[in-house]
């Protein structure tokens, strides 16, 4: 007897067409016929594309359900739950850019708007201190060091940074950039103020930080590691493990270590400058990180079914 799987399955072979509607209005957008069962969703949008050529594929968003979950690029068709003609919802993701353009928009601008409040160009402070520089050392080692994290990010974004096809719309970019600069802007404001006090342990409390601001190091290092992981396509034929590096061998505790030493630079920069505003970013972004490292742990657990137990996503043996 024929098996209700089995059945199943011929009927998804079966596959001859595919109707996109308008996930708004349900009218119909495109009707193509004589598609392979084998074929992906990544495909069913390039003829999409074909037929819309201001839609393309990184801006589609399909569905099976106006409402439900996005369909990833390489779902294929004859395993979703349609029959011998499938109905895929479509949606408009709007305009869209690469992570490398992403990534740039968002590091140049916190470099170059630190650099104009510590120059103390004209229209920021009084105009008595214009074109003037802080007395206090340590203001100029702050400098050096928001300078030298947004250079390395820019380097890493250019030079090692392994990104997909995968893109960001661009009102989300915006709304990256306004958070980057915005808190760019509001703690050079503070730190390069002319009424700037020094941190209250002074030249001992500045050393300590500095230490920890080290984690740059460490972050890089890990950057480094992950670029040297062997991939195919999206999915990493391994996960991450420690190297002859020491600055690695913190994946020993945690799946995400570039995130916790990416913190931890921060934390050098808040006690140095001992600025609320920079305290209060490195807080938001230990809760940003810790969502992200929380997903990246889950992905690797889920993959992988003899990855460390052990391994906490961001904090050893805490979070």
């Amino acid at each position: 007897p024929l098996h209700w799987d089995s059945f199943f399955k011929l009927s998804i072979r079966l596959i001859l067409c595919v109707e996109i509607l308008d996930s708004k209005t349900k009218e119909q957008l495109c009707f193509l016929d004589k598609v392979e069962p084998h074929s992906s969703v990544g495909d069913i949008k390039s003829l999409f594309h074909k037929s819309y050529p201001k839609w393309y594929p990184a801006r589609q968003a399909l569905r099976l359900d106006p409402k439900g979950k996005a369909l990833r690029n390489d779902d294929l068709l004859q395993n979703l739950p349609v029959g011998t003609s499938a109905t895929l919802y479509f949606r408009d993701l709007g305009p869209q850019l690469g992570w490398t353009m992403v990534f740039l928009a968002e590091y140049i601008g916190p470099l170059l708007i630190y650099l104009l409040f510590y120059f103390r160009v004209p229209y920021i402070y009084n105009h008595k201190y214009t074109l003037t520089s802080s007395s206090h050392h340590v203001v100029n080692l702050a400098c050096a060091c928001h300078s030298f994290h947004y250079i390395k990010r820019l380097f890493e974004t250019i030079f090692v940074h392994r990104f997909s096809n995968g893109t960001m719309p661009l009102r989300a970019t915006v709304r990256n950039c306004a958070y980057y600069w915005g808190f760019a802007a509001w703690l050079a404001y503070y730190i390069n103020h002319p009424l700037y006090t020094p941190p209250s342990y002074g030249k001992t409390q500045v050393r300590y930080a500095l230490i920890i601001f080290l984690c740059e190091a460490g972050n890089f290092s890990v950057h480094w590691s992950l670029n040297s992981l062997k991939c195919e396509g999206a999915k990493c034929r391994r996960f991450p493990n420690p190297s002859k590096n020491p600055f690695t061998w913190l994946f020993f505790f945690v799946s995400c270590p570039n995130y916790t030493y990416e913190v931890g630079a921060w934390v050098g920069l808040s006690i140095m400058t001992q600025c609320v505003p920079v305290a209060l970013f490195t807080f938001l972004g230990f809760i940003q990180m810790s969502i992200w490292a929380k997903g990246k742990h889950k992905t690797y657990t889920r993959e992988f079914k003899d990855y460390p137990n052990f391994r906490m996503p961001i904090l050893p043996f805490i979070l």
